[in-house]
């Protein structure tokens, strides 16, 4: 005889509870939990929502754990609290899961997107997509793109090539959260799009003042005066904008003035420190570590086979299966397999 459990009651129930909430308390705009779209077919989690089940698969996911050691924008810094690709996720996340909840869309499906955004990023950052990219098109005539590749790893490389089978809205999300590509179906994926700029630019001016590379007169005086002087000003400035805007757009937008003003921080910052020659004088070295390892694999790929478990033996091309091992590398790997290859290991320690 079988014993009934109390928790059986809420599972039976749970799915039909959150459709019905999300009815009376969402947007109509909102994408809705259920039914789940995925690739192979599952039975739904009885006490989670398909997002939700898709943002712990994110959160447990051995790309998910690497990024704590990715650079945001600068490599290795010795102080504790520069931002690194993984603190850049969770602020991203955060930050959205506000806005979605003001424009009462879905929360569940923001965080997902959030976590999962840039789990394809490269070690070193934006640098080192720029040198993995010319590296492909000098060898193989291919390209790379951090946002691609994020949906390759949770579509084929995690759990040893069966990847993480997420609903189609997160995987829409995360390949369509950058501006180089088109607009996510969902608004749950603009909000994303738009707040992962929001965040890097005003968390990398905060970086660039703790590195004593950037002081806070020397920020552009007209953006500054729309946004506010500190980085908590202008991030909340800029969500308050986007939300009312967003609101009576029916899509996520910002109005003019504070996009513009966005916009021009954005560019006093590539000029200034994200091209500027404290970043740049580092970006030979690091080009040097990335291309010496790129071409290594890609002459001896029988180094590949058991190199990782996010490398298939045998499996797709060459330049696919070396791009996915030094894509999924951590800056700290990377410069201990590049000394390893460079410099005699009696003078190595």
């Amino acid at each position: 005889m079988s014993v009934a459990r109390p928790q059986d009651a809420v599972a039976a129930e749970f799915a039909a509870r959150v459709s019905r909430e999300e009815e009376r308390h969402l947007s109509p705009l909102a994408a809705r939990s259920y039914p789940a779209r995925r690739v192979r077919a599952e039975d739904d989690c009885a006490l989670r929502t398909p997002f939700q089940r898709d943002r712990d698969r994110i959160v447990h996911s051995k790309a998910f754990r690497r990024l704590t050691h990715k650079t945001q924008v600068f490599v290795a810094p010795r102080g504790d609290h520069y931002r690194t690709r993984l603190t850049h996720t969770l602020e991203v996340t955060t930050i959205s899961r506000t806005v979605a909840r003001a424009l009462q869309l879905n929360e569940d499906l923001v965080e997902a997107i959030g976590l999962g955004h840039d789990l394809g990023h490269p070690p070193f950052g934006h640098i080192g997509e720029e040198v993995l990219d010319r590296c492909l098109e000098a060898r193989f005539g291919a390209s790379f793109r951090h946002y691609e590749h994020s949906l390759r790893v949770v579509e084929h490389l995690e759990r040893d090539g069966e990847g993480l089978n997420l609903t189609e809205q997160v995987r829409d999300g995360i390949l369509r959260h950058s501006s180089r590509a088109p607009l996510p179906d969902t608004l749950e994926g603009r909000i994303v799009r738009v707040i992962d700029r929001v965040a890097y630019i005003n968390h990398d001016i905060d970086d660039a003042m703790r590195a004593g590379l950037l002081r806070g007169q020397e920020l552009p005086a007209e953006p500054i005066a729309v946004l506010g002087r500190t980085g908590s000003a202008r991030i909340d400035a800029l969500v308050h904008d986007m939300v009312e805007h967003s609101s009576r757009a029916g899509d996520i937008v910002q109005g003019p003035g504070a996009g513009a003003a966005m916009s021009a921080l954005r560019d006093f910052m590539f000029q200034r420190i994200y091209l500027g020659p404290a970043v740049r004088a580092e970006h030979e070295k690091i080009a040097a570590v990335l291309t010496r390892l790129f071409n290594h694999y890609a002459d001896h790929p029988e180094l590949l086979s058991g190199a990782s478990e996010e490398v298939g033996e045998g499996e797709g091309d060459l330049a696919q299966r070396v791009t996915d091992y030094v894509a999924g590398m951590t800056d700290r790997y990377c410069i201990r397999l590049y000394t390893e290859l460079a410099v005699p290991q009696a003078f190595a320690r």
